[in-house]
């Protein structure tokens, strides 16, 4: 199952990269993570040239990682530094390193081509390192492929019957999205009036009543997920109200398994440590019932006959044009990466994301309204 390549993904919490190597693997490429000694995130491929052995088995000596198996060492450049066997190193003696870039507590990972990595294109993700906001993060690894989750996040009606005793509600289903493409961001909005808070978020919250409930599910393909959720006045603007924001890393590890990097703030109960502890609990509860629906989604899937396809509905809007969006990037690094033209300057040009936007039929910027 192949993966979008030029694109961030987070690697690891901030606070997970030390001095110790770190293995990771992300769109089924080993990475191994240090930091050097000026504190900068290194990432390199996880395979000594020499044979081959994972270099996180290793140990760092000053700012290179060294080979457990027979010495070699790598800089954070990826060239080699020392082959303990002979004074001369061999000009192919290196191996590949990754952009990264640190932002608000997350490592982001380039995985394709090291001149398109672009930091300006990450998303934003401030509110983990806002003061006026408070956070409760997870870090969580699905046993399902990654399109999984995107599709999980992409339709929350499914909280209505999966996180009834915490986030769900049957008025969920009840109201119809708006789904809006911009470029390579699909957005999934969803207003439910005169409704009861969440069971989860009304106690921290401190409310009874009905107010209106909102959800927006801003996907940035092929990684990442904002959502912008959180309940108002009846009729009243949503920024006046008790806000969410939900960011979810989403990052492959293979065709079968992914990493989940949460992070749940909110800008209300912000020195409320009990609500903070509430919603810490209560939140796992909703990441464990969607990892155990997901593993048991993805074993469905390994056995379904060849030619059966989902039959989507109005609610999976967003889902069929999210799905559409990384369908056209998956195609564009596949031209990309084939046959003679492959060198080019177009070719390689239509393996961006802003490229296949680019290039992408008018309907996938249109918007939808379903329900």
């Amino acid at each position: 199952m192949p993966h979008v390549l030029n694109a961030w993904y987070v690697a690891a919490w901030s606070h997970e990269v030390t001095r110790d190597p770190v293995a990771r693997t992300i769109c089924q490429q080993p990475v191994v993570l240090y930091r050097a000694k000026d504190g900068s995130a290194v990432a390199l491929a996880d395979r000594c040239a020499h044979r081959g052995y994972p270099l996180s088995a290793g140990r760092l000596v000053e700012d290179s990682i060294e080979c457990g198996y027979h010495g070699f060492a790598f800089g954070c450049d990826g060239v080699c530094t020392r082959v303990p066997a002979q004074s001369t190193i061999p000009s192919r003696s290196k191996v590949r390193a990754y952009p990264l870039h640190e932002k608000d507590g997350w490592v982001w990972i380039w995985t394709g081509e090291a001149e398109r990595a672009d930091v300006t294109t990450i998303p934003d993700t401030h509110w983990m390192n806002d003061p006026a906001w408070a956070t409760v993060t997870h870090s969580y690894l699905f046993n399902c492929r990654a399109d999984l989750v995107h599709d999980n996040l992409l339709d929350l009606t499914h909280e209505s019957f999966i996180h009834r005793t915490t986030v769900g509600d049957d008025y969920i289903y009840e109201h119809g999205i708006t789904v809006e493409v911009d470029g390579t961001t699909v957005t999934v909005d969803r207003l439910m009036p005169g409704v009861e808070a969440p069971p989860l978020y009304a106690s921290t919250m401190g409310v009874e009543g009905l107010f209106d409930r909102f959800h927006a599910t801003e996907f940035a393909v092929p990684s990442h997920h904002t959502l912008h959720s959180g309940i108002t006045g009846r009729g009243r603007p949503r920024e006046e109200g008790y806000l969410i924001k939900v960011l979810n890393g989403i990052t492959p590890i293979d065709e079968h398994t992914c990493w989940y990097y949460y992070a749940f703030c909110r800008n209300f109960g912000i020195e409320n440590s009990a609500a903070t502890e509430d919603l810490r609990i209560g939140l796992s509860t909703v990441l464990d019932e969607d990892a155990e629906a997901l593993r048991l989604q993805e074993l469905a899937l390994q056995t379904r006959p060849k030619g059966e396809h989902d039959v989507l509905i109005a609610q999976d809007a967003g889902v069929a044009k999210a799905r559409r969006v990384m369908s056209q990037l998956l195609a564009a690094e596949s031209v990309a990466a084939a046959g003679p033209a492959s060198g080019t300057s177009e070719a390689r040009y239509a393996a961006s994301p802003a490229a296949a936007a680019a290039a992408a039929p008018p309907a996938a910027s249109a918007t939808a309204s379903v329900g």
